[in-house]
């Protein structure tokens, strides 16, 4: 059965004048519920705070645009105060409470991707508030919030009764909020604007790849992730993964041409994608881009946290260890042609910059 791959645009869930969270439905993308992978974003303007919260799902945290401050609480461990900014990747595992808060101008944006294979719906998120309209407290009888926190019935209702935000709420710029510490990134975040590069290809792209090495976390999460930049009108190398891994991919910045093969040789997607789109590549099918001349810059999460690919073109690609007798059979030309097409992209490799 066909099934649409097409790149899609968040949709708005909820918000107010702290900020919004939009997030994108296996209705209109399919391969989320498909790949059991959820997809979300979280735009919060200046003091705005997203409530303490957990998910039904482990997460891979982009920060897309702006600066702010970050709070994560792993099972069984004191609070963390990560100052966040933009090109910071953040590990999620199941059972982190975190909590957002943007006190700049910049709007703060923050994407989200993750495993809902055990997720109350599959293909998206559902999170669970401890405070708000929506929050943990309200559900509890005041009897059950008295004896569970040992609090009289002034207080609870004191607590259940100001929960009127739900989700996002503006704070006054005089409330303070705890100041991030610098030693609580280490092992919880990773710049990758600013982390060594894993490929560099003069006039062609950049990566830096997120897995277990830098950012052991990423482990417990069973995502691996990468950050890639495409120079203008160069091109990615056709590839797909290897290991059974889907690769769900959103636009950073750009524009460019996208074409995926799949099952059969047939041409499944050919699409233009920009800032703001998601699509997702389904196991084993081919993948390749082409920028534009703004170049083309992308966030991916693989669900595998230390993917491995194969590519089919450039100095590394799998038709150069083949045979040339088998190049020759398979292709089924002359010497000559196997050896032309040998000869090509024998320096190059996943990035082309373009031609002349």
């Amino acid at each position: 059965m066909e099934i649409d791959l097409s790149p899609k645009l968040a949709q708005k869930v909820y918000g107010g004048n702290g900020g919004s969270y939009h997030r994108w439905c296996p209705s209109e993308l399919p391969m989320l519920r498909q790949g059991s992978i959820g997809a979300a974003k979280l735009a919060l303007e200046k003091n705005g705070f997203a409530f303490p919260s957990y998910s039904d799902s482990s997460k891979v945290a982009y920060v897309l645009q702006g600066c702010g401050i970050a709070g994560v609480v792993l099972p069984e461990e004191e609070e963390k105060v990560l100052a966040i900014k933009k090109g910071d990747a953040l590990a999620l595992p199941f059972g982190v409470v975190t909590w957002w808060y943007n006190k700049e101008d910049t709007e703060l944006v923050v994407l989200f991707l993750g495993d809902t294979s055990t997720a109350h719906e599959n293909g998206q998120f559902t999170d669970f508030y401890l405070t708000g309209s929506n929050g943990i407290f309200t559900g509890f009888t005041s009897e059950f919030v008295s004896r569970a926190w040992d609090l009289e019935d002034d207080v609870v209702k004191s607590l259940v009764g100001k929960q009127t935000g739900k989700g996002i709420v503006k704070l006054d710029g005089s409330f303070k909020l705890p100041e991030p510490k610098k030693e609580h990134r280490d092992g919880m975040a990773l710049n990758c604007e600013e982390a060594p590069l894993d490929v560099n290809i003069k006039g062609g792209g950049r990566v830096v790849v997120l897995n277990t090495k830098n950012l052991p976390l990423v482990g417990r999460v069973g995502l691996g992730a990468d950050l890639v930049r495409l120079d203008g009108r160069a091109m990615c190398s056709p590839g797909f993964s290897c290991d059974s891994a889907l690769q769900v991919t959103y636009i950073v910045r750009g524009s460019g041409r996208v074409q995926v093969v799949g099952v059969d040789g047939n041409r499944v997607l050919e699409t233009t994608v920009k800032a703001g789109n998601l699509f997702i590549v389904p196991r084993f099918f081919v993948v390749s881009k082409i920028a534009d001349a703004d170049g083309l810059e992308w966030f991916s999460i693989i669900t595998t946290p230390d993917p491995i690919f194969t590519h089919l073109a450039g100095r590394t690609s799998a038709w150069k260890a083949l045979s040339p007798e088998v190049l020759q059979a398979a292709f089924n030309v002359t010497p000559e042609i196997e050896k032309q097409f040998r000869s090509k992209r024998t320096s190059d490799a996943i990035f082309f910059p373009p031609p002349n």
